[in-house]
């Protein structure tokens, strides 16, 4: 059985309800701080399955054990964290207690439960500075980082450290792109926050007249037009190389292996704008924001490593990312 912490939430649900669909087992558990009891009523749904869930803080890890008491637990998929660059800038101390807490409350529960098999999802923001092909042994830089990218970093230093004393573990840290999409068929997507944490989620209210502009960081990069440059990559790719490379560990002892896992393209914000203007046939209206927060001009992880581990290719584009985000938002607002 496969624990999904953060399970409610947009990676987390995806991820359980992508096991499932392969026959696996999962218990989920989430304070739904930034998630909501519709998700596991549509996981349940979509699956006509029964699915054991806990509503409990990831940090209570005394209520952590207790569910590795209950089920039957070999392998956990952390995914629980705050995760906005702009609101740790303002929330740092909530950041660096929420994200570190809850990673080290998880590795002591397993580690307590005799479970030493983890995926846990990082950022590629971890490497602290802009570049397009950046590598998993590249040292990290700290010169520019926010809260939540210093707490990323650190949590891979607990890792590391972990592993060192304890090398029964199989760790799988995947340093992931921009995540949008929807699992296939529209069957699920991101759950719609009254302030929404991701940049596809406030673009898509503004042109559901739900928010009047949308606010721009930094138009001056270092990029051709001046916008910060990310890889999108759409969720059912990024669940492909998850599940790929939880077969591969499989037939590996014990390790703690970092892997890049995002889009070959780069894409810019001004360049996302357009396309969702495009898919949805709406104006944007935008600002540049009051509060400025730093920002790396590109943001792209080499992917040899990953390549010359599994078969794996991303799939889908840019368009398609924002088509069924926007199919599922305009669903979502009309209750369906």
């Amino acid at each position: 059985m496969i624990l999904v912490t953060g399970g409610l939430g947009y990676l987390g649900s995806h991820i359980a309800l992508y096991l499932m669909s392969k026959g696996h087992e999962v218990v989920l558990v989430d304070n739904l701080s930034h998630a909501s009891m519709e998700s596991l009523e549509r996981l349940e749904y979509i699956t006509k399955l029964y699915i054991p869930f806990m509503r409990l803080d990831v940090r209570n890890t005394p209520a952590l054990q207790k569910v590795f008491e209950q089920y039957p637990i070999d392998y956990v998929i952390h995914c629980a964290g705050f995760k906005s660059l702009s609101e740790s800038a303002h929330k740092p101390l909530e950041y660096y207690n929420n994200n570190l807490s809850c990673i080290i409350s998880v590795l002591r529960a397993m580690q307590r439960g005799g479970v030493r098999r983890l995926v846990n999802l990082s950022s590629l923001t971890v490497y602290g500075a802009s570049g397009t092909d950046w590598k998993e042994q590249d040292d990290f830089q700290y010169q520019h980082g926010t809260p939540y990218i210093r707490a990323q970093q650190n949590i891979e230093h607990i890792l590391q450290d972990t592993f060192k004393v304890d090398d029964y573990w199989q760790i799988l840290n995947l340093r992931l792109g921009n995540i949008m999409g929807t699992f296939t068929d529209g069957k699920l997507g991101e759950w719609t926050q009254h302030i929404p944490k991701s940049l596809i989620q406030h673009l898509l209210q503004v042109i559901a007249n739900q928010r009047d502009v949308f606010e721009i960081f930094n138009q001056s990069l270092d990029t051709e037009d001046g916008t910060a440059e990310r890889s999108y990559l759409h969720v059912m790719d990024m669940l492909d190389a998850l599940y790929k490379l939880m077969l591969w560990s499989n037939d590996q002892k014990n390790f703690l292996e970092n892997f890049n896992l995002c889009h070959p393209e780069l894409h810019s914000l001004n360049t996302l704008i357009k396309k969702v203007e495009d898919v949805t046939s709406g104006v944007i209206q935008i600002q540049e924001a009051v509060d400025q927060v730093h920002e790396f001009a590109q943001l792209k992880g080499n992917m040899d490593k990953l390549n010359a581990t599994i078969s794996w290719q991303a799939e889908h584009n840019l368009e398609k990312m924002v088509q069924d985000q926007w199919t599922y938002y305009q669903a979502s607002l009309n209750g369906v």
